[in-house]
């Protein structure tokens, strides 16, 4: 999806000692609707990025005062440069010399003389393998925000009928209380799989999942699907979660833990709240409405007992305002489904 207008120009940093090859560069990168800055050295690179982090640097390797091998080298080694994308140029065509620039950590390689087009390409290539690479949690490996929102801005701007349906796993403070974090990641994961499968179980059109971080997930489905695939995910979940909670916890239906002044404390098994923001009976103009709404509804799912999915069924509504909660009428055609209507529309 083409972001928006406003989107700023991505940052090249070129760092050559040859000035009329490095206007060159900075000037087709430009032309092609990059930001460019430019260094002569290692050392002026290095000034430039702890000034302005640029997206990608395309450094030649024979660079005064510090070579490129050894400004990368230290680029890998600080937290905040680590995952900066390099690439390196030079007029050393061997195979020893592109396995030095790979093995310190350069993402790819130009031989010179080269053609400024491909050049434009592969820092393209680069930057977006960089950008996909950011957008996938670590521990799931399902999209992350920006890839989220891209998604919901799509399904909004197209004008198809979509559910957007927030997920968060209930109780998860308990699990990391007890059990701590790493267990706590197990059951994230577990919730990813659990997800994963019920939208593959339920079929075309695929829905899109994300891991929003921590517990919270979305799924943005066809509206005909949220059924099946929350049916099927809470029904995986609850099943999963009793497994991964320690033999005896399951076996009694709660978790033991204790509060901040080491009062023993009970909690509930693991389970899910879902809310739904759907398109159809509301027009969304914008992906940050849909996310409100959806949320909104979450809290209402949150405010029942076990697995719940709460749909908003509310006409012309375009705010979410949790004091409209206060005249909604709950009803229930199924186990863990609330369908949450206001009383105008019902």
């Amino acid at each position: 999806m083409t972001g928006p207008p406003d989107t700023p120009a991505e940052h090249v940093l070129v760092v050559d000692p040859d000035s009329e090859l490095t206007e060159y560069l900075a000037g087709q990168l430009r032309d092609n609707g990059f930001d460019t800055s430019i260094a002569r050295d290692g050392y002026q690179a290095l000034a430039q990025i702890s000034r302005r982090r640029p997206d990608l640097v395309l450094m030649e390797v024979e660079l005064p005062l510090i070579d490129g091998l050894e400004l990368t080298r230290q680029l890998r080694g600080d937290p905040m440069t680590a995952s900066l994308p390099v690439i390196m140029v030079t007029c050393r065509g061997l195979s020893a010399d592109r396995i030095a620039g790979l093995t310190v950590g350069a993402d790819d390689y130009v031989v010179k003389p080269f053609d400024a087009a491909e050049v434009v390409a592969r820092v393209r290539s680069a930057l977006r393998r960089h950008r996909e690479i950011r957008e996938v949690s670590p521990l799931t490996g399902l999209p992350g925000n920006a890839r989220i929102l891209a998604e919901i801005a799509e399904w909004v701007h197209s004008g198809e009928p979509f559910a957007l349906c927030y997920v968060d796993i209930n109780q998860f403070k308990s699990v990391n209380d007890a059990y701590g974090f790493v267990r706590g990641d197990e059951f994230i994961q577990s919730l990813a799989g659990s997800l994963h499968r019920a939208a593959l179980a339920a079929g075309p059109p695929h829905a899109f999942i994300g891991h929003v971080g921590g517990d919270d997930f979305i799924i943005m489905c066809d509206p005909l699907l949220v059924a099946p695939i929350t049916r099927h995910a809470i029904a995986e979940f609850e099943t999963r979660a009793s497994a991964l909670c320690d033999p005896q916890d399951a076996e009694r239906g709660y978790i033991e833990s204790h509060d901040r002044q080491g009062r023993p404390i009970q909690a509930k098994l693991p389970t899910l709240s879902i809310g739904v923001a759907l398109s159809q009976q509301r027009h969304f103009t914008d992906p940050r409405e849909a996310v409100a709404v959806a949320t909104e509804m979450k809290s209402v799912a949150k405010s029942h007992p076990g697995s719940h999915v709460a749909y908003d069924r509310r006409h012309d509504i375009r705010t979410a305002d949790l004091s409209e909660l206060n005249n909604l009428r709950y009803q229930s055609d199924e186990p863990h489904q609330a369908f949450w209507q206001h009383p105008r529309v019902a």
